[in-house]
């Protein structure tokens, strides 16, 4: 079977409290109001992670549990991985390579500049930038994480909420 891989970029976050490190920034309003429209998509493509991993940091973290909660997922089953706070998509690159092989659907929730830099990797297309809320799912033609490498997946969609809703 093949693998899937679902990148996605945390939602919008605040920048208006000075006393919260950029770890722990909330979601904001347009950032709540966007996470939902991530989940509706997977739905709408019945896609459904066998395994999920957010970076700790409190906007990925947050958009995660809102896109696992409209997928069904319970929140216990979302891993949280340090390494993924800042990655490079080097750093995101080590930690898909050894995920374990019983796993053919992954979800992994971040930060840019590693998201867009490791779909460009991965699939050698052209995306300047993932927007906040951006998801792009990628397949893999083996069923081996450790093959997963540069130019070696095709996007199955790239979606981000302003291309998803007719505001």
């Amino acid at each position: 079977m093949s693998k899937q891989l679902l990148i996605v970029r945390h939602a919008k976050s605040d920048w208006n409290d000075a006393s919260l490190s950029d770890f722990n920034r909330p979601l904001n309003n347009r950032g709540l109001k966007d996470a939902p429209i991530i989940g509706d998509n997977l739905l709408k493509n019945s896609y459904y992670p066998d395994l999920v991993i957010s970076s700790p940091a409190l906007r990925a973290l947050s958009t995660c549990k809102i896109v696992c909660k409209q997928l069904g997922i319970d929140q216990s089953k979302i891993e949280t991985n340090s390494n993924m706070y800042e990655a490079s998509y080097q750093q995101l690159l080590k930690i898909i390579n050894g995920i374990d092989n019983d796993f053919d659907k992954v979800a992994i929730f971040g930060h840019n500049n590693g998201v867009t830099d490791l779909t460009v990797y991965l699939t050698d297309a052209d995306i300047f930038n993932i927007p906040t809320s951006g998801s792009v799912l990628i397949s893999f033609p083996f069923d081996d994480w450790k093959m997963v490498s540069k130019g070696t997946g095709k996007i199955v969609f790239y979606e981000y909420p302003k291309n998803l809703t007719e505001d």
